[in-house]
């Protein structure tokens, strides 16, 4: 399709590969820089994995894009210079920080943007340092291991939370405030919720002030200090555990190249050799709505849970869900 005109009725690969060809044309993505992964193909574009595939592999053939070892794939040219390891695209990684301007905040916040998209497995120290084209030893003025690198992005994450001026008066309002506010930054870090520990928690700033603000909450229910403590924890524990599934879903639609209703109807037709009729699903199956666009949404599961937890609290201190 190179040098055709692409329309609305071209196959989505067609259009995607277009869109990528005008942007390596206009100059935003240079030989050497990296184009959209599979993984990123498939969220932006909302495709499935095989088509993601299908946009590279077009473009490979026509010799716009090249594959390099341990890099990805990247604009093929006469000048190209493929970027190092964990390194982001021209259009996303950060100016070239001198050495002498390092700081530890400066690396957790280029760790994070490698997080936010390969996922922690994607993070390395190497990388962190190509991607703020520094040398790798530089790094270990300011942070002496990977652990100590994750809690710096873990406080870095919690740190990007914006406070009301004044907290909600009542608990109920001020709890589900918290829960939300936790919910968006994992939104936002998909990588968090695997960092983040309930029962060894990193005493770092600003998680504690985040623990402090949502403890206002419980101190307005009348508990003990121990039974609000166990209710802010409870509810964190919801939060966190809810978000674990942010991830793994995305990585799951990569991997299958399917959303939740294809990957349900594949199961059946595997154990059964043909997709069943709908009236021919499990009762919890119908219930989950199962047709090729469905898709769990978590954002709806959370609050769904939320609620019927701060249910349960009202319950535990007399019925005052609605104080």
């Amino acid at each position: 399709m190179k040098g055709e005109t692409v329309t609305a009725a071209d196959p989505p690969y067609v259009r995607i590969a277009a869109e990528i060809r005008a942007r390596i044309s206009s100059g935003e993505l240079r030989p050497g820089d990296r184009i959209p992964s599979t993984r990123q193909i498939t969220k932006q574009w909302g495709v499935a994995k095989a088509t993601a595939s299908k946009v590279i592999d077009v473009l490979g053939r026509e010799g716009v894009v090249k594959t390099v070892p341990r890099v990805g794939t990247v604009v093929a040219g006469p000048d190209a210079a493929p970027d190092v390891p964990g390194k982001a695209t021209r259009a996303t990684r950060p100016a070239r920080v001198p050495v002498r301007h390092l700081s530890a905040a400066r690396i957790a916040a280029a760790a994070m943007a490698i997080a936010d998209e390969q996922g922690l497995a994607g993070l390395s120290m190497r990388g962190v340092a190509g991607a703020l084209e520094v040398p790798t030893m530089s790094l270990y003025r300011y942070v002496d291991t990977k652990d100590q690198l994750l809690d710096l992005m873990a406080d870095a994450a919690f740190g990007e939370i914006e406070y009301p001026p004044a907290a909600p008066e009542s608990w109920r309002a001020h709890l589900e405030l918290a829960a939300r506010l936790q919910w968006r930054v994992y939104r936002r870090h998909p990588w968090l919720p695997a960092v983040i520990s309930l029962t060894h928690p990193r005493v770092l700033p600003n998680l504690a002030r985040y623990g402090e603000w949502t403890l206002r909450a419980t101190r307005k229910l009348g508990l003990d200090l121990e039974a609000g403590a166990m209710v802010h924890l409870m509810i964190a524990n919801y939060v966190r555990g809810t978000a674990t599934n942010l991830d793994l879903q995305a990585e799951m639609e990569q991997r299958t190249g399917l959303a939740g209703g294809s990957w349900v109807m594949a199961q059946f037709a595997a154990a059964g050799g043909s997709a069943p009729r709908r009236d021919e699903l499990p009762e919890v199956v119908r219930a989950m709505r199962p047709d090729p666009g469905f898709r769990m949404d978590l954002d709806d599961l959370f609050e769904f849970g939320l609620r019927r937890l701060l249910d349960g609290v009202g319950v535990l201190v007399g019925g005052r869900s609605a104080r």
